[in-house]
């Protein structure tokens, strides 16, 4: 019963975070808007049938059956036709879209509103609007990241024993556990102890556990002078490592592929220690790199969104399994928070740090998706404006006629198919993330 509550308060955690996440990116929409003198009529968290509002001046604020999302309704969204007759016909679908959008549009301005329509903006004040969504996602991104590196700090390993391993195992063994005829592992023949802290290797003062690893695989089969530090005293042992077989590792503590991608092997000294991690705070300087590094993430499954897809489907319909670092649906990133909530074998300071981490992800994922240049998302507005810009730019260098704002009206069938692509992608993850989720465990 505890691990079913714990799993409702995860998922409960991430549900709330993300209905705040986007109610601020809608504000970050909202704000600008009427500070330009907007007239917005609805700001609105989810989607689909009204559950609840309240009309504040012109403005009706409330949520919504399907909280997936959210949007604010600007008046003027598309400017009219510059003298374009549309023709009414059965076969004019998409004309007939064109068309409805438009008339939403004019039906929208009310007497006296006309020069409060979203489209009379200037391109700068459009482009400010329109990202002032994915900019709340990012700031809510850093905040949350700093809160984590700042706060709950980076884990990290530290120079106390964690466990002392009972035998050697070469490190492409398929056993992790130890049988009779196994040889010992010299850490504990030598006699260290988990909770021993390394003071000194050969009379070197031991800093970082990485400086303890890399002194012992550079010395098989000699004899090293250890100095730990058990129960406030300080405690000689001579440690001799045995030669064993592991994995050649980079500057940064990775391990090494070949050209086939199949993990590089060497002879390098082994005891058979492990240290203890802990979580080290780490100053303000390291919140932008990590925030930018997580944007490139995001941006890399963006930029492979088709074969990830190909990937995530494969595994729903197929015998593979899912790729932790491939895309998930709100319903997997739930699933995911509930069970680190739920399990037992986590401290309460990491689930707390899971949560927040989590959280900042998924205000970085929205801050670059939104900014994907295709409608209806806030980057095809943006990039709509832009191209007004380069257009009216050149009209005016070459002394031409003012071609006026970009006509998104006409983009509408795009719009159309973009709105079917996302949803068939959401139902893939969703469907993915019930019948196949992502292992954390």
């Amino acid at each position: 019963m505890d691990s079913l509550l714990a799993f409702v308060i995860g998922v409960v955690v991430i549900a709330l975070g993300l209905a705040v996440s986007i109610a601020l990116h809608e504000i970050g929409h909202l704000v600008p808007a009427k500070l330009f003198g907007v007239k917005v009529t609805q700001y609105m968290i989810g989607f689909g049938r009204t559950i609840w509002s309240r009309r504040r001046g012109e403005t009706e604020y409330g949520v919504k059956a399907i909280p997936l999302g959210g949007y604010i309704s600007m008046i003027g969204m598309f400017p009219p036709a510059k003298g374009e007759r549309v023709k009414a016909d059965s076969t004019g679908f998409f004309r007939g879209m064109v068309q409805d959008a438009r008339e939403s549009s004019a039906e929208s301005i009310g007497p006296g509103d006309e020069e409060r329509a979203f489209f009379r903006l200037p391109v700068w004040k459009r482009i400010i609007v329109m990202f002032g969504g994915p900019f709340m996602n990012l700031v809510l991104g850093v905040l949350f990241f700093a809160i984590l590196i700042m706060g709950f700090g980076v884990p990290q390993a530290t120079t106390t024993v964690g466990a002392v391993s009972e035998c050697a195992l070469p490190a492409t063994s398929e056993r992790q556990t130890c049988e009779p005829g196994d040889p010992a592992a010299p850490g504990a023949a030598a006699g260290i102890e988990a909770g021993d802290r390394i003071v000194s290797i050969d009379g070197t003062p031991i800093e970082s556990w990485a400086q303890s690893t890399a002194i012992i695989r550079d010395h098989p089969g000699e004899s090293l002078e250890v100095v730990v530090e058990r129960d406030g005293e300080q405690v000689p042992l001579t440690v001799t490592p045995m030669v064993s077989e592991r994995y050649a590792l980079d500057d940064d503590g990775r391990v090494v592929t070949d050209a086939s991608g199949d993990p590089v092997t060497v002879d390098a000294g082994f005891v058979g220690i492990e240290s203890t991690v802990a979580r080290v705070p780490q100053p303000v300087t390291a919140v932008l790199p990590a925030v930018g590094e997580q944007t490139a993430g995001v941006v890399g499954i963006v930029v492979n969104l088709p074969q990830r897809l190909v990937d995530v489907a494969n595994a729903a319909f197929g015998p593979g399994e899912r790729d932790p670092n491939g895309p998930m649906s709100v319903v997997g990133v739930g699933r995911a928070a509930g069970e680190v909530a739920a399990t037992a074998e986590l401290p309460v300071v990491d689930k707390a740090a899971f949560m927040v981490g989590i959280l900042g992800a998924l205000n970085i994922a929205l801050f670059v998706f939104n900014l994907i240049p295709l409608l209806p998302l806030d980057g095809g507005h943006i990039a709509s404006a832009l191209f007004e810009a380069v257009r009216r730019g050149f009209a005016k260098l070459f002394r031409r006629p003012d071609p006026g704002p970009v006509d998104l009206a006409k983009f509408m069938p795009v719009t159309f198919g973009v709105v079917i692509l996302l949803g068939c992608m959401s139902a893939l993850l969703i469907y993915a993330d019930l019948v196949k989720p992502v292992s954390l465990f």
